[in-house]
């Protein structure tokens, strides 16, 4: 292998969305050459990679010449072609997160098995193979509302998600191999990011608080630090690392987990690699996560995950009522506001609630920030 540091060293990142994008910008500052291969030929990375192939992640064949090509591969997404990624790894190629990890990650219903299986904590749960099955065990009483189903395989952004409270909404299941956990009432959603690099030295950045848009189920604001308890949150960073420890991952992890009614912590999904969670460390850690995940891959120390300045980071979503070329409405008096960054990801058309950027507003108080925050989701739009 090439000397990473070294325009010559090539990085093959599966998936070219604003993850990948972002990942792309911080390998450029260590001269990296980045090769990314994504579905959409005008993805958000097609703009900053060295090298973009437009083609799926999914496609075995495709993968695999994708992956003979570089030095190192890793992803941006976990919904990528399992027999390709555990083939190029088994013939030499560095494949970061460990196809191991992927396999368990990549599939809910493995997650929640591997808590089970670990004594870690997490929501009440039973795996279904079909809609049948679940109104089966209802009828049967071996299962009771509410309940959430989640789709084993496939699912993201509050996709493949339904929370179930009365038996009228039984005709919305999924019919298809899901999770069914309880629901966890009333909770706080947190999540904190762990890093470990191929020495196995891991560090954990300050745990956040999410704040969900209830429409579309997914992230709305992040507050960093979370306003919780001190005691939680070093639980919520000492659960962080353990999981990574048994997982024996290279890169990153984010852990999301529910703050119940009880206080007690409850783990609800993980992701191996940079997050929507991670996005304020860019402008409010001492390193940002996505100089994390390339600190961790390439078997370079560990960056510094401490704080320069509490953030609040806030999705810019696509408005209702549009959908088409995008356009932003308000940027010169969100710029106006102090403190605010601007990550416009470059996706082409915008529709309700997409993902279209991201901004980050530093503070010296988070309740500050957030007020910030607010006021520029107000003035900033995302219409056509």
């Amino acid at each position: 292998m090439h000397q990473p540091l070294s325009s010559s060293f090539s990085l093959g990142i599966l998936g070219g969305g604003q993850l990948g994008k972002m990942l792309c910008q911080a390998a450029a500052r260590w001269d990296i050459t980045t090769h990314v291969l994504d579905p959409d030929p005008k993805a958000p990375a097609s703009t900053v990679a060295t090298h973009f192939i437009s083609g799926s992640f999914r496609d075995y064949q495709t993968v695999i010449e994708f992956g003979q090509k570089v030095d190192m591969l890793t992803i941006e997404i976990e919904d990528v072609n399992l027999q390709a990624v555990e083939e190029l790894a088994a013939s030499g190629i560095p494949v970061f997160p460990e196809p191991d990890c992927l396999k368990l990650v990549t599939d809910k219903g493995k997650q929640k098995l591997f808590y089970q299986e670990n004594q870690l904590p997490t929501a009440n749960f039973k795996l279904y193979e079909n809609a049948e099955e679940i109104r089966a065990a209802i009828q049967k009483q071996e299962l009771k509302l509410p309940f959430v189903q989640k789709l084993r395989k496939t699912g993201y952004d509050g996709k493949g998600v339904l929370l179930v409270t009365k038996l009228s909404e039984l005709n919305q299941l999924f019919d298809a191999p899901s999770v069914v956990e309880d629901y966890v009432e009333d909770a706080k959603e947190i999540a904190v990011i762990a890093s470990r690099n191929q020495k196995g030295v891991m560090l954990v950045y300050q745990v956040v608080e999410m704040v969900f848009n209830t429409k579309a189920n997914l992230v709305e604001y992040l507050l960093s630090p979370a306003r919780i308890p001190s005691k939680t949150a070093a639980h919520a960073q000492n659960l962080a690392l353990d999981i990574m420890k048994r997982l024996n991952h290279t890169g990153l992890l984010a852990v999301e987990l529910f703050i119940d009614k009880t206080d007690q912590l409850l783990i609800n999904e993980i992701a191996p690699r940079p997050h929507n969670s991670g996005h304020h460390t860019i402008e409010s850690a001492i390193t940002s996560q996505y100089e994390q995940h390339l600190r961790a891959i390439l078997g370079f120390p560990l960056g510094s995950t401490a704080s320069k300045i509490p953030a609040v980071m806030v999705n810019l979503l696509g408005t209702e009522g549009y959908s088409g070329p995008v356009k932003y409405d308000g940027l010169d008096k969100a710029l106006d506001i102090p403190g605010a960054s601007l990550h416009i990801y470059g996706k082409k058309h915008t529709r309700p609630y997409r993902k279209m950027g991201h901004a980050t507003i530093v503070d010296t108080d988070v309740e500050q920030a957030l007020i910030k925050a607010k006021a520029l989701q107000n003035i900033l739009k995302v219409i056509t």
